[in-house]
């Protein structure tokens, strides 16, 4: 397995991305890991780990740097790069912290979409808050805010297989989000998203689910269109984050006895913690493109680009990428005939 990192991309780059995949790279050591960015920068991280390579360019792309633009003109940017090397064969996989839009670009214009697939969507793993070591899958949240019926019944179809293969749920249950769990509910577009799903009978398709069952498990596979996925994602990580400096204030801003408390719940307190950090399940996949292309927070520190690696790691041991390619592809020439 060969992984192509963009180690100049995000707010901590390079020290966060380096000493992540330093993390990963003692773990698994059937990946080559390749480091696009600045050779000097870039080695006052490492420790020596036979399994990085590190490619030099000066050249990065900013956060505020318009998406397709720069990817058409930063031909030796690292991310720009980093996917020419997934498109060359050279490497299996895509990962970055870096500008979210151009990581789609270079997705979509470099290493290309599946055959069959109108539009990729983002997909990211969450927590389900009332099973132990529970998740779900969400998506679209935010590749394409204005998505067709058909899109999201794609989705439906690439988060089943994600949630199969990846997660090794044998038989995944998928769930429309809406404002109601009567079929009638929605706009024209989940309306019609709920017929198509329906229909298919390839996918084990539940019906409508609300927004507040979400962490609660209502499904294995949740869909949506970008704009509303992209919206929900971030209330839950605003929520998350939220809730625990609530907890915070609340054992430091009330006297001893509330200080008592919070020591002698430490441990329950941190359970919560870890159950309450997404980042622990990966990042967020462009999903639907011919090789992973993996995002994580452009703020990320080195343990959460670990659990993104390890979650690339997880999908090309899995070859699930592979397995829709045949699916698609086979659709396709069945159509044709």
């Amino acid at each position: 397995m060969r992984i192509a990192v963009d180690a100049m991309g995000g707010d901590n780059a390079p020290k966060a991305i380096v000493e992540g995949i330093v993390l990963a790279a003692k773990e698994f050591k059937d990946v080559e890991f390749i480091l696009y960015g600045d050779e000097v920068a870039i080695n006052q991280y490492l420790d020596g780990e036979a399994n990085i390579k590190i490619v030099h360019t000066d050249e990065k792309i900013n956060s505020e740097d318009d998406p397709v633009r720069s990817i058409r003109r930063k031909k030796k940017a690292s991310m720009v790069l980093a996917a020419q090397a997934v498109k060359n064969k050279e490497a299996d996989a895509l990962f970055s912290a870096g500008n979210t839009g151009a990581l789609l670009t270079a997705g979509l214009l470099i290493i290309g979409r599946i055959k069959g697939i109108d539009r990729p969507g983002l997909l990211v793993t969450l927590p389900v808050m009332t099973k132990e070591n529970s998740t779900f899958t969400l998506m679209d949240v935010g590749a394409n805010a204005d998505t067709k019926p058909e899109n999201i019944h794609q989705y439906a179809i690439l988060g089943t297989e994600y949630a199969k293969f990846v997660r090794g749920v044998e038989h995944p249950t998928v769930g429309l989000l809406n404002n109601g769990t009567e079929e009638n509910k929605g706009n024209d577009i989940t309306k019609r998203a709920f017929q198509l799903l329906k229909a298919d009978k390839s996918i084990h398709f539940i019906g409508n689910v609300e927004a507040r069952e979400l962490l609660n498990g209502v499904a294995d596979v949740v869909v949506t269109d970008g704009f509303t996925g992209n919206a929900v994602l971030k209330t839950i990580e605003g929520t998350a984050l939220s809730m625990m400096q609530l907890i915070k204030s609340a054992i430091y801003d009330n006297g001893p006895k509330a200080k008592l408390g919070g020591l002698l719940m430490k441990d329950s307190l941190s359970g919560m913690k870890d159950v309450l950090d997404y980042s622990k399940h990966g990042g967020s996949v462009l999903f639907g493109v011919k090789a992973p292309v993996v995002k994580t927070h452009g703020s990320t520190e080195k343990e959460a680009v670990y659990f993104t690696i390890k979650q690339i790691h997880e999908m090309l041991a899995s070859k699930v990428i592979d397995d829709l390619v045949e699916q698609f592809e086979t659709k396709n020439t069945d159509q044709e005939k």
